[in-house]
């Protein structure tokens, strides 16, 4: 037994020792001595630990969760990746994958349906969202140790028993898979006469095909006016964003600079093709989720002064990833570089190498950001994301909205009210009201969802130390007062965000009804950041004042 036990350990061990002992010492030959020390004192002490251990270990696991704790010291975006992981990062890159053709999630421990993409094969067997898997060809889902969401996937036309539990009804239903084509480009249209409206959601290997495509479409359907939509795009490839950039730029512009301490990891991206339109007016739409990719291009398209930004704050990571193969079909994505604008800024917002009491990366401070000029000589700053030149306040993310998003009750109350409203048929008129809005308040008081303020943190400290030196009597009546008023002043903040709270739960809801493709097409009626941006494209002295 303790022979097969210490073959398994030698094996990581073997294959950890010949992946550092390769290229990472010709790069980092002023490290070698200390990177062997730790391998042979981490090698010493992995191997006793499973050879001595009380009770029976895992040697896979506990290599596992070694290196995944090793790697949350960094930053969020290295990460390592088993032979399940790394078929998920390549569907991220490619966009194609044969399945069932849903976006799926663990929610509470249970699997549920987050979005049935209209016209697959779950929108045809009648799966829903807010539809909970509970047996996937006779495996029950909460006995499967690994990622449940993969039992979904398979060989094209292969079918798929599932047994699913709707408000409180248990039912079943074949779903026949198929090869699943994820679009970069979800929705493209005319706005009205003049100008064209581009989805674009996501930076894989399709992104800059599809929004040329859209482009073109759009000028031939009498487009004038572009407005880009990079809201919730998350990125992906850096090479994608600059083919995009290139669409509306000359060939041979500066798009992005990356710095590394390897050398090799130091390169400039220039376009390299011919656009297909670099004088039509621009707007761009971005907010706290745009990220990576997203960023590179509204950064680059404000710094060329290409067109507008409108919306909020990005989100603000200026850090570049790369996929490294390793021993038995794993992988590692490591951060390697920073990268920089065309102005020369980079728009990192958290510092991953200094971190707060918690653990937390710390926010860089607008008393730190450095000034840089775009090309007509306006004012930009690093440090945050990029900054909107037309920035929206009620679309920037509030300390109450973060937590509600965070929590599940926007996606459940929007279920609920799907079930409850059955007869809704023209979505375009529809409109959630002010009873809708006191209905979710009533509805977030019955969920487990919890909303701690800094200041609470804070007050509970206190009552603590209080304790500990017998004074905590009379301070305990101040407290209770204290916490009353605040969960009075939560009330006020929910009521204080009731517009961007109504527009998060109406993105939900209208989905339910008509896919995300209606909900693109109710955002040209009634979208505030669309409706601004219009109105700036629709005003050429205007539109130029924000360039100039």
């Amino acid at each position: 037994m303790k022979k097969l036990l210490k073959q398994k350990v030698l094996i990581p061990i073997l294959a950890l020792t010949i992946l550092l002992t390769g290229s990472a010492f010709k790069t980092f030959n002023n490290d070698f001595f200390e990177i062997a020390k730790q391998i042979e004192i981490f090698t010493t002490l992995f191997k006793e630990l499973n050879m001595n251990y009380v009770d029976e270990t895992n040697p896979g696991d506990l290599m596992d969760n070694a290196i995944k704790n090793m790697l949350n010291e960094l930053d969020p975006y290295t990460k390592f990746y088993n032979e399940q992981d790394v078929e998920a990062e390549r569907i991220k890159r490619t966009g194609d994958y044969t399945g069932v053709g849903a976006h799926v999630k663990i929610l509470k421990e249970k699997l549920v349906i987050i979005e049935p993409y209209k016209g697959y094969p779950a929108d045809k067997a009648g799966l829903k969202a807010g539809d909970e898997i509970i047996e996937i060809d006779g495996q029950l889902v909460a006995n499967y140790k690994e990622d449940a969401g993969n039992l979904l996937k398979g060989v094209p036309n292969s079918s798929a028993e599932i047994t699913y539990v709707r408000q409180g009804k248990t039912a079943k239903t074949t779903v026949k898979r198929s090869e699943i084509e994820i679009d970069a480009v979800p929705h493209f249209s005319m706005i009205n006469e003049t100008t064209g409206y581009i989805v674009l959601t996501k930076f894989n290997q399709k992104t800059s095909q599809q929004t040329a495509y859209a482009l073109k479409d759009l000028k031939a359907q009498g487009a004038k006016n572009i407005i880009l939509d990079l809201r919730g795009n998350p990125g992906g490839l850096l090479s994608e964003a600059v083919n995009v950039v290139n669409l509306f730029v000359p060939k041979g512009q500066l798009v992005v600079t990356t710095k590394s301490k390897v050398k090799k990891y130091n390169r400039t991206y220039y376009t390299k093709n011919e656009p297909i339109d670099t004088e039509i007016p621009l707007v761009v739409l971005i907010n706290g989720s745009s990220a990576s990719a997203s960023e590179i291009v509204s950064g680059t398209i404000q710094d060329l002064d290409r067109g507008v930004i409108v919306g909020s704050r990005s989100f603000g990571k200026g850090l570049v990833q790369r996929s490294k193969a390793m021993t038995y079909g794993t992988q590692l994505k490591v951060t390697i570089s920073r990268y920089y604008t065309p102005s020369g800024r980079c728009i990192q917002a958290l510092d991953y190498w200094n971190k707060d009491k918690k653990g937390n990366a710390v926010r860089v401070k607008q008393k730190d950001y450095n000034v840089f000029k775009t090309k007509n000589g306006r004012q930009v700053f690093d440090g945050g994301g990029v900054f909107p030149d037309e920035a929206l306040e009620n679309t920037k993310n509030s300390t109450i909205t973060k937590a509600v998003l965070s929590s599940q009750t926007i996606f459940d109350f929007a279920t609920k009210y799907y079930y409850n409203n059955t007869n809704i048929t023209n979505i375009n008129d529809w409109k959630l009201t002010d009873s809708d809005f006191k209905e979710f308040k009533t509805f977030l008081n019955t969920t487990e969802f919890s909303f701690e303020t800094e200041t609470e943190k804070s007050l509970n400290k206190v009552l603590e130390i209080a304790k500990t030196e017998n004074l905590d009597d009379d301070i305990q009546r101040d407290y209770n007062t204290l916490i009353q008023n605040l969960n009075q002043s939560k009330i006020k903040a929910l009521d204080d965000n009731k517009s961007q709270l109504m527009s998060l739960l109406s993105d939900e809801i209208i989905k339910r009804y008509v896919y995300r493709e209606g909900l693109y097409e109710y955002y040209k009626l009634h979208n505030n950041e669309i409706k601004k941006a219009t109105e700036i494209l629709e005003n050429p002295t205007k539109y130029k004042r924000y360039l100039n």
